[in-house]
């Protein structure tokens, strides 16, 4: 299954400010796999599993610079991972310090 079939297939509500005939799955993953993780059905997330895999998951969620704080939690529970490793956790904690 290539990409373009994948994002036609993912919720529509997901991609509502990208333009559905230049969507794909390859192009910009980590926005898609954080409005999943966000937005997404669990079929969305299925998906998006099969289609990156758990590790190519993981890696973009721990580059993101926002996750809402369920999805991280999702995503380190199911990645056996610490929200420490991940960008938007270290600068939440960050910001909270500085204040």
């Amino acid at each position: 299954m290539n990409g373009k079939n994948c994002t036609e297939q993912l919720s529509p509500v997901l991609l509502w400010d990208i333009d559905p005939e230049e969507a794909d799955m390859d192009t910009c993953p980590q926005q898609i796999i954080v409005r999943v993780l966000e937005y997404g059905t669990l079929e969305d997330w299925r998906l998006i599993r099969s289609y990156y895999g758990l590790e190519k998951i993981v890696e973009c969620c721990k580059q993101a610079r926002s996750l809402d704080p369920v999805a991280l939690s999702f995503i380190c529970c199911i990645s056996h991972t610490r929200k420490e490793e991940y960008r938007c956790y270290r600068t939440t904690q960050e910001m909270r310090t500085s204040l």
